[in-house]
């Protein structure tokens, strides 16, 4: 999941609003964005059914993890509650046929063999992150800085349709040298989202915003330039307790031509996470009242330093 060459000792760190008529120049430039910080959770329905792991179904015969389940017998299987309705059927054997990397494999396994697949099979998959910003232009938004690659398929998923929703922090695991620490969050409600996934690329994930929310919670930004970042203070928005976002202090250490490095330098942040957490992927980043970027990866064995994308970057995933 990294973007650099350079970052392959990291990992990565894995809101209510309406699109008010902006009327002042500085709001009709296509260069502003509204930065957020909010945490999300992320649910994307996948394009089919997928083997989890690998599945021994008969001796020297496996499904590995990443397969698509395309058919049992002659009937399509596109959802879970497909394959397990055609399951119904009382049959002592099945015709599976399996998509594996583009080649298909078919398979003739017994029906007990079959409904034990079960627990090893998946048409979604579920994460968490933060929002990066919201465009009021074209009513787009942009999260994470980096792309979803769902740990079971060891891929990015396929997916047929996704959206992202407003999640609150209940907990937080602390980072520890060695020991990347995590948000331990849900969804606030599965019935409003955010927005909808169109885009999971290198980038991060993009999409439409739902504008049907009635509070803007911060004025857009312009974005600043690669050029413009100096080594020095800055601050990151995100989320570490319930739905609030809040402002911390960073410190720019080194700038390069795709990314930046930085340290944690905010007391109160560094007590509650001990450095930067998986689930911060995609917090912006500010310096002088212009939008930098957002954090994407952090340091394992140094967890309270990190490295972050820039948005100029970040916005060319969404154009793709």
């Amino acid at each position: 999941m990294g973007w650099s060459r350079r970052l392959a000792f990291t990992v990565s760190c894995a809101v209510f609003l309406i699109f008010s008529s902006f009327t002042s120049a500085a709001f009709a430039e296509e260069d502003t964005l509204i930065p957020m910080g909010h945490s999300i959770g992320i649910q994307m329905e996948l394009s089919g059914v997928f083997v989890t792991n690998d599945v021994l179904i008969y001796e020297g015969q496996w499904l590995k993890a990443g397969d698509g389940v395309k058919k049992i017998d002659e009937q399509s299987i596109h959802t879970l509650r497909e394959f397990e309705q055609t399951l119904q059927e009382k049959k002592e054997r099945f015709h599976l046929t399996i998509d594996r990397n583009g080649e298909t494999l078919q398979f003739d396994v017994k029906s007990e063999t079959v409904k034990r697949l079960l627990p090893f099979l998946k048409d979604r998959t579920e994460g968490t992150g933060t929002l990066t910003y919201v465009d009021p232009h074209s009513g787009t938004y942009g999260a994470l800085g980096h792309q979803i690659v769902d740990s079971s398929l060891k891929s990015p998923p396929s997916f047929r349709e996704g959206a992202i929703y407003l999640s609150e922090i209940e907990q937080i695991k602390k980072s520890e040298p060695g020991s990347p620490g995590y948000k331990i969050s849900s969804i606030v409600n599965n019935n409003e989202y955010l927005g909808t996934i169109k885009t999971n690329g290198i980038y991060g994930i993009f999409g439409m915003w739902n504008d049907a929310y009635k509070k803007v919670l911060a004025e857009p930004l312009k974005i600043m330039q690669p050029s413009e970042l100096q080594t020095g203070d800055a601050e990151i928005f995100t989320t570490v307790k319930g739905t609030e976002v809040e402002s911390f202090s960073i410190r720019i250490t080194q700038v390069e031509e795709e990314q930046f490095q930085f340290i944690l330098t905010d007391p109160k942040l560094l007590e509650t996470t001990g450095g930067i957490l998986q689930g911060m992927s995609g917090s912006p980043v500010i310096q002088n009242g212009k939008f930098v970027g957002a954090v994407t990866h952090m340091f394992v064995d140094e967890p309270k330093k990190g490295a972050g994308l820039f948005l100029i970057t970040m916005r060319n995933g969404e154009k793709q």
